[in-house]
């Protein structure tokens, strides 16, 4: 069975753009490696994600078509709503079941 997130898609797209944004440019990275990077983006994170809902929301609104290979995907899928969302994602992003 698919796990079922308990976190709003918009925010976890927001957050995913903020930490992509926050990363590109470098802001208060410094010079250090790994945890260090990771947990001043998180901290970024955690504080901006809100200033990213518009862009998140428009790119949640162009999956609301899905292409014949993610409708055949789901349908293959079988099984509840979670199993044939998981399955048409998948097939978007070009991943093996």
């Amino acid at each position: 069975m698919t796990d079922i997130a308990i976190t709003h898609p918009v925010e976890r797209i927001a957050r995913v753009l903020c930490a992509q944004d926050y990363s590109e440019k470098g802001e208060g990275l410094g010079s250090g490696r790994g945890a260090a990077i990771s947990a001043a983006v998180s901290s970024h994170c955690d504080h901006g994600w809100r200033e990213e809902i518009v862009r998140a929301a428009e790119v949640l609104r162009t999956l609301r078509e899905p292409t014949e290979d993610m409708v055949k995907a789901g349908e293959a899928a079988g099984g509840g709503a979670a199993d044939v969302w998981n399955a048409m994602v998948r097939s978007a992003l070009g991943e093996a079941e």
